[in-house]
């Protein structure tokens, strides 16, 4: 049996977890920041950062006594260390550096989107896994396409150009005037709304893996605001404006725009899937959540879809620590002077780590 200990504080869920042998929750603790950030309408870094320091501490003991261990069990600590917030990353690295220094335990630093893919490994199945298999990544920071063909070994097909899904979803919410977080949000005000009141555009449909949703918003945007008097038109529109036409239907618009949405990413990962012959396709990461996303990607894949549990869609530990358990079993480690990445793209793992433990180590 091996004990993992998972710390996620990429943005600004506070986190800690311990799984068993990468598959089984012993634990999964996360103290969330978003009544903090809802006034802002968005995460706001600096307030993300002091909260993560308030907490970390106590979210990482319940998760060990939930789990009924104590670190002397403990097997390696893996830890976010990025995508995210290079504020909110540093107190994740640094907390759990210090664990392992302390303990002098082996430290794992993982990639958060990683963590996203290995959720599935937590979800109950009927079988083993058979690779290759292709993931959508979707949050609000990350829309992705991968090809994954074993543990660790992955090759992106295609990202977002500008926007992901998520962050289009908080500001076509805040435009809307609805409550943050947008994605949420959104989903409940579309489940009263015409779906096709709107014919809002499916950007490069067509285009290969890539996704754009800048042009999506800007299109719900000059939907819902009012006419402009006079010839002159304003300098630079504002997806932060919630002053809306008086005949704006807004569960119409959240409909249509989520249709929109949904059908460019179903669309081109079942596409992805087919043309790279895989055996199932996964959904992974906050906006996997959706359910109109399940629903239309069970509905039309011909292949085996597989969506985490709402409460491993978004950012926790347990992702963490299975992710990390999967790199603990083939050697590797970090040293203590691993710094945190804000931008660090999934890459495989033979790719990212820093040193294979010497033989015979822990």
């Amino acid at each position: 049996m091996t004990l993992i200990l998972g710390i996620e504080t990429s943005c600004d869920e506070t986190a800690a977890a311990v799984v068993e042998d990468g598959e089984r929750i012993r634990s999964n603790v996360i103290a969330s920041q978003v009544d903090l950030h809802a006034q802002y309408g968005g995460v706001f870094p600096e307030v993300a950062s002091r909260a993560h320091i308030e907490v970390i501490s106590t979210v990482t003991e319940q998760a060990l006594t939930e789990a009924g261990v104590t670190l002397d069990v403990i097997d390696a600590v893996a830890v976010t260390r990025g995508p995210g917030l290079s504020g909110s990353l540093l107190v994740g690295v640094n907390f759990a550096k210090g664990l392992a220094l302390g303990r002098d335990l082996p430290l794992i630093g993982v990639n958060h989107l990683e963590g996203h893919v290995y959720s599935l490994w937590l979800t109950e199945r009927g079988g083993p896994v058979q690779f290759p298999v292709v993931c959508l990544i979707v949050s609000g920071g990350h829309s992705e396409i991968v090809l994954i063909t074993g543990h660790g070994d992955y090759t992106m097909l295609g990202s977002t150009i500008d926007d992901a899904a998520g962050e289009a979803f908080d500001k076509v919410a805040r435009l809307l005037g609805l409550p943050y977080p947008g994605g949420p949000s959104i989903e409940r005000a579309a489940r009263d709304g015409d779906p096709a009141a709107y014919d809002f555009p499916r950007a490069m449909r067509g285009e290969g893996y890539q996704f754009s949703f800048s042009g999506l918003k800007t299109a719900v945007l000059r939907a819902v605001q009012p006419p402009h008097k006079g010839k002159r038109q304003p300098k630079q529109e504002s997806m932060h404006s919630t002053q809306l036409r008086p005949d704006v239907n807004v569960a119409d618009v959240a409909a249509s725009f989520q249709a929109a949405v949904v059908d460019v990413l179903v669309e081109k990962t079942i596409r992805a899937a087919q043309e790279h012959n895989t055996t199932e396709i996964w959904i992974a990461g906050g906006v996997s959540a959706n359910q109109a996303l399940r629903q239309q990607m069970t509905a039309l894949s011909p292949l085996p879809v597989c969506v985490p549990p709402l409460s491993l869609c978004g950012d926790n530990a347990a992702m963490i620590a299975s992710a990390g358990y999967f790199r603990f079993v083939r050697g590797y480690r970090d040293d203590l002077d691993m710094d945190v990445r804000p931008m660090w793209p999934l890459m495989s793992i033979h790719d990212t780590m820093t040193r294979p433990a010497a033989p015979g180590t822990a």
